[in-house]
């Protein structure tokens, strides 16, 4: 029987250039997308390589050995489609529909007393196309992974440029990753990872550092997925020993109720993540907006925030308190608001020069005291600071008084 079948595929040797046009052409109504394929590639190496899968499992069938030399041109032709962007599964089916082209060959061909070697070569075929599937199946996906890899090395080379004020441009442009305009930077932290403490817990801490790079990793992992389709532009994430970082294209800052989601629904694995934000005015400041994003990030931790995104103003006293920098203007600003409503100004000065009495305040500014409450309302309501909470007397002064100075220069300039 095994000489049978051998004979068998013998004969069809002879149809390998029509087997494999005939493969091209069902190749080609199945899988669309082959037809846009250069013509070189499409008419030449493709063909080529159909010729070559059709007659090698046909010299299988008639007898000579298989060894692993057989697949080369199979992986390389893999590695290459991978390389082009190929999707796996159209590569895949190819073979597919070169084992059936070959069956249907091979069932055409037989006499009526070589039908009996028709399951031998059924089995044969199974076995040598599952072979090679195996073969490009692994050879695609390392070229992918490497792929991926430099890629996404590239990424991190890119951000660690601009997080350090150095040049970007030729790295992004050799790999296509596109640069923003300007960016919306964030300084990641994953509170409750600490390592377990106490008395005989060194071996508890050890295994709770491991178990919370696992889970931090896992997380990262996570927020990369999910921010590679959060908006236009290429994310850009590094971890490096000061932290966390994302760089997101500036028009992300428009989506933070959708960023915040994205990244507290990651972090439960590995604490929740509070995450500073700030916004760079181009890509010369991308430094210096990170610094600030870090520290935002630390004071929220600090202060035992939730889970969330947090920007320069919904920590504003903190920062400007805990140390020097670049929040003067923007305290100073909490009360632009007021601007037109010189009334609501004057209340407020009253109200803290009266150490926060009502009454007294009312009495110096000749009204009514519902008339100062209803003032101090809409002061909180016009500027997010609130002059009867401990947290917005703070702020308020502390805008009054940078406000006050400013006016001082700009009378002495």
């Amino acid at each position: 029987m095994r000489q049978v079948a051998a004979d068998l595929a013998a004969r069809c040797e002879g149809q390998v250039n029509r087997l494999a046009r005939e493969l091209t052409q069902r190749r080609f109504a199945a899988i669309p997308e082959y037809a846009d394929l250069p013509a070189d590639m499409r008419d030449v190496e493709i063909a080529a390589t159909a010729r070559h899968a059709i007659r090698r499992f046909l010299r299988l069938a008639e007898g000579a050995p298989a060894d692993e030399d057989d697949l080369r041109l199979f992986r390389e032709r893999a590695a290459q489609r991978a390389e082009e962007g190929m999707p796996l599964a159209n590569l895949l089916a190819s073979y597919y529909i070169g084992a059936e082209v070959v069956w249907d060959a091979l069932v055409a061909e037989a006499r009526p007393d070589e039908l009996a070697a028709l399951p031998m070569l059924a089995r044969l075929q199974l076995r040598g196309t599952n072979r090679v599937v195996v073969a490009v199946t692994e050879a695609y996906q390392a070229e992918r992974a490497a792929i991926l890899d430099e890629r996404r090395e590239a990424v991190r080379e890119v951000a660690r440029a601009l997080l350090a004020g150095e040049p970007a441009r030729a790295t992004a442009d050799r790999f296509g990753i596109p640069l923003a305009d300007a960016y919306l930077v964030l300084h990641l932290r994953f509170a409750g990872t600490g390592a377990a403490t106490g008395a005989g817990a060194a071996t508890g801490a050890a295994a709770g550092v491991a178990g919370a790079g696992i889970a931090e990793r896992r997380v990262l992992r996570r927020i990369r997925a999910g921010l590679e389709g959060f908006g236009e532009g290429t994310p850009l994430l590094l971890r490096d020993e000061r932290g966390v970082h994302v760089l997101l294209p500036s028009a992300a800052a428009e989506r933070l109720p959708e960023l915040e989601r994205l990244l507290t629904g990651a972090g439960t694995a590995a604490g929740p993540v509070i995450a500073g934000a700030a916004r760079s005015e181009g890509t010369a400041d991308v430094p210096d907006a990170s610094r600030r994003a870090a520290r935002i990030a630390g004071i929220a931790e600090a202060a035992g925030r939730p889970a969330g995104v947090y920007e320069l103003g919904d920590v504003l006293l903190d920062y400007h308190l805990t140390g020097p920098g670049d929040s003067g203007p923007a305290v100073a600003a909490v009360l632009d608001p007021l601007g037109a409503r010189p009334e609501l100004l004057d209340t407020l000065r009253a109200f803290l020069d009266a150490d926060m009495d009502r009454r007294r305040a009312a009495a110096a500014l000749a009204v009514h005291p519902n008339t100062v409450d209803n003032r101090l309302a809409r002061i909180a309501r016009l500027t997010g600071a609130d002059p009867r909470t401990t947290r917005g007397v703070l702020l308020c002064a502390a805008a009054l008084t940078l406000r006050s100075r400013g006016r001082d220069r700009d009378r002495r300039a």
